[in-house]
């Protein structure tokens, strides 16, 4: 059985201070069997997630919703026209966001360094070839394994928070989210019970949208609660007005409770780049010190950035995220950037990139060339080879042996397998032979002998015939030898990534 060429990624933290790697389970190659990357390729589906959760409406609509928790209806029929009509002008709002235009950003995928010097290693350890588009659908599989590549113009740039932080089309949307973002970076976040609230409160405000509790109206934790809950959350989605509407008061013991339990944890943040260090008993307190010190100068715009591809799929700004899911796509179902980039690298990296099998791209540690036997003497074995693999391309290893030890006593059919196994390990090694990561043989493509003798030039119209008449024949020949409309796709992407 053929040692599986595997590759080992590496799996990033989602946050955006540090990029910690973590070793993952090896992804094994081996079932790759050279067929076209769509036979094998699951029903598509959006892998990319929007950032922001209840951002979302169709993403965050709670399912399990109950009657009672929905706004009433109101019996009154103007009312009711007026709560109609807003809910077909919040929708129209919806329809307007989702046909804006796609940001004027340039978005490429980049093989991980790490993934892809594990494969040139693998690779320079055996002798196999593998085929470049199934190569470059592998490494768009998983976000472990790609890094994107995103370049924007001079007069629409991206935003970033300092040199690593989140990045944005908005500057304004950064500014925003700057403390949310970023705080674990100024901060160090401590959480600490405090004494049990004291008071009788006979009823509590609670969030119809996330079911969180806010405290009692009348308490002076509310309204920041209330303001704070609504920024991070809602606040890309209705007004702050609108959002009031979906606040409801409870006078259930067992909830008010529950919210003074939840009251007791007190969440500080202690600065960390002060000379003096500075404590503040609340996020409120931390934004607004944030916003006073850091934030001016923290937003810088940014044309050209790189980042892994698991930070890729949880960008905070969904019409960046959308636009990258989109790109990524469009790549998978053709991987031609892919391409070109896995063959420069596999080139500089000393392995050999070569065509063949309709054009096809395929990589291989060992340099390909046809072996010329009428010129010399070769011994009959590797001369049964040459013509055995000639005769039946891709055929194996065990399909071979049993063709060339036909008729043959047992004890001779042994040694005779042993002389092929030694001289086909020499073809191989030589390229002389091809052998597939799936097993199968074949010889390389031999160059077109150069003409002896000129041919005469032709008139256009002559020369229109004979391309016609070409045409025609190879419409009329045997459907055995057209490629399918598959493998002429694959090979279209492959010839478009060596363009360059």
């Amino acid at each position: 059985m053929r040692e599986p060429l595997s590759i080992y990624f590496l799996c990033h933290s989602s946050r955006w201070k540090t990029m910690s790697s973590l070793p993952v389970e090896p992804v094994d190659l081996l079932d790759l069997k050279l067929l076209p990357a769509w036979v094998k390729e699951p029903a598509e589906e959006r892998i990319y997630e929007y950032a922001g959760g209840e951002e979302d409406g169709r993403r965050s609509r709670p399912s399990n919703r109950s009657r009672r928790d929905r706004a009433p209806r109101s019996r009154d029929s103007k009312n009711g026209r007026d709560r109609r009509a807003r809910g077909r002008n919040h929708g129209d709002r919806r329809k307007v966001f989702r046909a804006i235009a796609p940001p004027d950003i340039t978005v490429r995928f980049l093989p991980h360094s790490r993934a892809f010097d594990n494969v040139v290693a693998q690779l320079k350890s055996a002798s196999v070839a593998y085929s470049i588009f199934a190569l470059a659908r592998l490494f768009l599989e998983k976000p472990e394994r790609y890094d994107v590549w995103l370049t924007a113009k001079a007069e629409s740039p991206l935003y970033r928070l300092g040199e690593n932080g989140a990045m944005s089309l908005a500057r304004d949307f950064l500014e925003r989210n700057a403390f949310r973002f970023a705080r674990e970076d100024f901060y160090k976040i401590d959480i600490i019970q405090t004494d049990p609230i004291k008071g009788n409160y006979s009823n509590v405000a609670r969030c119809r949208l996330s079911g969180t509790l806010l405290g009692p109206t009348n308490h002076h934790n509310y309204q920041p609660h209330l303001r704070s809950l609504y920024e991070q959350r809602f606040s890309r989605r209705m007004s702050f007005t609108e959002y009031q509407r979906q606040i409801e008061i409870v006078n259930d013991p067992a909830l008010i409770e529950r919210w003074k339990e939840e009251a007791r944890t007190v969440t500080t943040y202690t600065t960390l780049r002060d000379e003096t260090a500075s404590t503040f008993a609340s996020a409120a307190e931390a934004e607004r010190h944030f916003r006073s010190n850091y934030l001016p100068g923290l937003v810088r715009s940014v044309e050209e950035v790189t980042i892994d591809g698991v930070l890729s799929r949880r960008l905070p700004d969904r019409t960046l995220n959308r636009a990258i899911e989109d790109a990524w796509t469009r790549e998978n179902r053709s991987p031609s950037n892919m391409m070109q980039e896995l063959a420069a690298r596999f080139r500089q990296a000393g392995l050999n990139v070569f065509r063949h099998r309709r054009g096809m791209l395929f990589v291989s540690p060992i340099r390909m060339r046809a072996f010329v036997h009428e010129q010399g003497g070769v011994s009959p074995s590797v001369n049964a080879i040459l013509e055995a693999v000639a005769a039946t391309p891709g055929i194996n290893r065990k399909e071979l042996a049993e063709k060339l030890t036909v008729d043959l006593s047992t004890e001779d059919a042994e040694s005779r397998k042993l002389t092929l196994a030694s001289d086909l390990r020499w073809l191989i090694s030589e390229g002389h032979v091809i052998e597939f990561n799936d097993g199968s043989l074949d010889l390389p493509r031999a160059k077109p002998k150069p003409k002896e003798t000129a041919e005469p030039a032709i008139s256009a119209e002559n020369s229109t015939k004979e391309v016609g008449a070409a045409v025609s024949a190879a419409e009329v020949g045997s459907t055995e030898s057209r490629p399918s409309e598959e493998e002429t796709k694959s090979a279209g992407a492959e010839e478009e990534a060596l363009a360059t």
